[in-house]
């Protein structure tokens, strides 16, 4: 599929109806039930997580601060896909407070049986609502120190975790005084953004006060939450970078693979592609899904989770990233399910009814697949990118292209991509070769003006 980003120019929200219903082990999934689903990304996971939702026979309820937050592109120009919701209900999603006895209301009417999300903003407010109504979840405590990259550096450190050395600070002389400590070069990161939104590699204190600058310039998120002034300095870490897919249900913790990571656009880390199954020695593959169990678990983050952790498989053994307490994003899960018959969308669905996932592998015909994002590395108008010989490439598994006209700047994050391109290769490995081949292709043709 060749798509470009449309403007959406009709919607429907539906009537709110009272539905009353016990689910939550497998003898009852013939059961329909009822999905609180609280803001998302607008990118891919709104599209699979209602697909998930649908195809499991459920339905669900959308509550939003911004409605036109979504509706801003749809999918091939159709309605939004969080526009098949149920009900569509406009809140302040970003004060908790005063919206866990409005959820309350919300719950006396129509009887949830869940509440999940796919935005990283909003996962603490859901794991506090899960509690607030008796729903399953992972607890709130580990969802807030999953989210929070300083909360995770401490718990893991008193876990006992190898990791790199850091500190947290807010005023400039001790970020520089704790820079010298750990030594050049370093990684700045905010402890409370995501998609890799101005985390740099800094090699002196020069380039350490114009990275803290730049992140001070952004005291507000892309969804209006101000933000914490913290900012976060680590060790560097050596090797490769790879993540690992998890499913928690009932106490345990179900690795479903490893996925590996390029990065490009320095000093930034942009993420511009990943392959499932790593391409890893067996070795390697066990330790780093050994570590992401540790992780987990340290964090307590073993019961109704979809994880996605990032480990460096560094000289010194694997070393985690970060923990993500939500499925992957990047396309990845949908990679898993092209070469595993797992779907993580569904997974997250049933483990957040309390469900028991279905995680059994299926013969699919793929041994890897590779997605690969168009990374800019210069600003202007976009003014041609032909995707025309992806439509007849049989190896490939689906294209997204941007339109021409679209404004272009310097990939910075992974906000900024023109385009993906996801292959497989029924043999072995070679999904990325033919990816990055693929790339190459639209690359020669690309015009930025």
């Amino acid at each position: 599929m060749l798509r470009a980003a449309r403007p959406l120019l009709t919607g429907a929200v539906g009537l709110p109806r009272r539905r009353n219903r016990a689910v939550g082990d497998d003898t009852k999934r013939g059961v329909v039930a009822h999905l609180l689903v609280v803001e998302s990304w607008v990118g891919s996971m709104s599209r699979l997580l209602p697909r998930a939702i649908r195809e499991g026979g459920h339905e669900f309820t959308f509550l939003t601060r911004d409605l036109h937050h979504y509706l801003r592109a749809a999918p091939e120009g159709a309605a939004h896909p969080l526009l098949g919701a149920r009900n569509v209900i406009t809140a302040d999603t970003n004060d908790a407070e005063a919206l866990l006895p409005r959820v309350e209301r919300l719950h006396a009417v129509f009887g949830f049986d869940g509440v999940l999300t796919s935005c990283d903003y909003y996962l603490p407010t859901v794991a506090r609502t899960a509690e607030r109504l008796g729903l399953p979840g992972p607890g709130s405590g580990p969802v807030r120190d999953a989210c929070r990259k300083d909360a995770t550096r401490r718990v893991l450190a008193e876990a006992g975790l190898p990791g790199p050395r850091f500190a947290v600070h807010e005023a400039w002389a001790d970020l520089a005084r704790a820079a010298r400590e750990i030594g050049y070069p370093l990684v700045v990161k905010p402890v409370d953004l995501c998609a890799g939104m101005y985390v740099r590699r800094v090699d002196d204190e020069e380039q350490l006060a114009a990275a803290v600058k730049e992140l001070a310039g952004f005291p507000v998120n892309a969804r209006g939450q101000r933000r914490a002034p913290a900012v976060l300095l680590e060790e560097f870490l050596d090797g490769p970078e790879v993540s690992v897919e998890t499913v928690s249900h009932a106490g345990a913790v179900h690795v479903v693979g490893v996925t590996d990571k390029s990065v490009g656009g320095a000093p930034a880390f942009v993420e511009t592609g990943h392959m499932f199954p790593a391409a890893l020695p067996a070795a390697d593959a066990e330790a780093a899904g050994r570590t992401a169990l540790r992780a987990l678990g340290a964090l307590g983050l073993t019961d109704a989770a979809v994880a996605h952790t990032e480990i460096k498989l560094t000289s010194a053994g694997p070393r985690v990233v970060e923990v993500n307490p939500r499925p992957a994003g990047n396309r990845i899960t949908e990679l898993v399910r092209h070469v595993t018959g797992v779907d993580l969308a569904a997974a997250f669905v049933d483990v957040s009814l309390g469900r028991a996932p279905d995680l059994r592998r299926t013969a699919t015909g793929l041994a890897s697949a590779a997605v690969g994002f168009l990374v800019p590395d210069t600003a202007g108008t976009l003014d041609a990118l032909d995707g025309s010989r992806l439509l007849t490439a049989p190896d490939v598994l689906e294209a997204e292209l941007a339109a021409p006209g679209t404004p272009v700047r310097p990939a910075g994050s992974n906000n900024e991509y023109l385009g993906h391109v996801m292959a497989g290769d029924p043999r072995g490995p070679g999904a990325r070769a033919r990816v990055e081949t693929l790339l190459g292709e639209l690359r020669s043709g690309m015009v930025i003006r």
